[in-house]
């Protein structure tokens, strides 16, 4: 919004020249992140009060580990918080006309809608599962199948209206499309591999993309400060990966794809880590407020739709690899269980406890020496996966 102010503002008088700045995308990320950083820290204080106020405390379940019990009654749905101060930032400081800012907007919000609904029925029923898996995976399910089709189109042209024209040419031939390079699957550290998807393997991967990241980063987050710092480290490697994917001369000296638009995702990715430092400050142990699957399901969603844009979805995989870890973690601790109990009558576990974090807790790791170790391998993924752009 404001870059269309202040195009308007410099055609009024020569003296308005300055604003010139406000067409420098760097410029604009930045005051993105200042901007969400104060939204978030200004009205922190307000929403945990006023959560506090309604009483909507985390629920903590039975089976969960005996030095979490104390945190019973913390202020959750505090993703909330996040959301706004995303939102807000991005509107103010990215380009309108771009549609990439806003399927990731509405697949952010649209994934904050289902964690909302699942916090408030955990808070009002008193109940810590919330939304039957099922119900919320099929709105997951519907968010990020929808999204992982628009991106075909979106990807495949370089303006709003052809992507609707795209669209109606898809269906119009009999659902027959052939994708551009610029689709396929990237292989890092090679040069110019990509493997081509099709359309039914681009929106299958998008999909899994999409709703997997979501899925890892909520399951991460168990521990105060443990989810949202790793989503701030990874989302702005990200931003780094958009900016130079929508920059020609950039991509064509790093033998990425060019994909025109997706620099302006540098501006959400900033706004992103500003708010998320912003909750960090309330989210540091002891935490005086949760995110909630509010914020957990949002991130993780905008993660992957920004991963699929760029084209960087194994990328993605490596320098978010706390959250694979601990969503694996969980996937074989159930399935070994499972498996064990049919063979042998009675199941067994493969961690002390699921997802990995807990079972390093059971070992006597404090909760500080959890989180703080899991950020500096986060970073350190995340330098990994920022060298992928030059070591080929």
């Amino acid at each position: 919004m404001l870059i269309e102010l202040a195009m308007w503002l410099q055609g009024l008088s020569p003296e308005f020249g300055f604003f010139r700045v406000f067409q420098y995308l760097t410029f604009r990320a930045v005051m993105a992140a200042l901007t969400g950083l104060l939204i978030g820290l200004v009205a922190g204080p307000y929403v945990i009060r006023r959560l506090t106020e309604l009483k909507i405390g985390q629920p903590i379940r039975d089976y969960a580990m005996q030095t979490h019990l104390a945190k019973s009654g913390t202020p959750t749905m505090g993703g909330a918080l996040i959301l706004l101060a995303i939102a807000t930032s991005t509107l103010l400081w990215a380009d309108w006309s771009n549609r990439f800012v806003w399927i990731v907007l509405i697949v952010t919000l649209g994934f904050g809608a289902i964690g909302w609904v699942d916090d408030w029925r955990k808070v009002v029923n008193k109940d810590p599962e919330g939304m039957p898996s099922r119900e919320k995976y099929l709105w997951q399910s519907l968010v990020g199948g929808v999204a992982a089709l628009y991106l075909v189109f979106a990807i495949s042209e370089s303006s709003n209206q052809r992507v609707f024209e795209l669209f109606l040419g898809w269906v119009t031939s009999g659902f027959q499309m052939e994708l551009p390079p610029t689709a396929g699957l990237m292989m890092p550290f090679f040069k110019t591999v990509a493997y081509p998807l099709g359309m039914l393997g681009f929106v299958l991967l998008s999909y899994l993309v999409i709703v997997g990241s979501s899925n890892a980063v909520n399951l991460t987050d168990g521990l105060d400060g443990l989810a949202i710092m790793p989503v701030v480290m990874v989302g702005s490697a990200l931003g780094v990966f958009a900016y130079v994917t929508g920059n020609a001369v950039f991509a064509r000296y790093l033998l990425i794809p060019h994909i025109p638009g997706t620099g302006e995702l540098l501006v959400f990715c900033a706004a992103m880590a500003g708010a998320g430092l912003a909750f960090l400050w309330f989210n540091t142990h002891p935490a005086q407020v949760f995110m909630g699957d509010v914020g957990a399901l949002a991130l993780g969603g905008a993660l992957g739709t920004v991963a699929v844009i760029v084209r960087q979805e194994i990328v993605l995989a490596i320098m978010g690899g706390i959250f694979v870890v601990e969503a694996l973690s969980v996937m074989l601790q159930v399935s070994y269980f499972k498996f064990t109990k049919k063979r042998t009558g009675q199941g067994r576990r493969l961690f002390k406890m699921a997802p990995l974090h807990h079972h390093f807790e059971k070992n006597g790791w404090k909760e500080t020496q959890v989180v703080v170790r899991f950020w500096i391998i986060t970073m350190l993924l995340c330098l990994v996966g920022l060298s992928t752009l030059k070591l080929r």
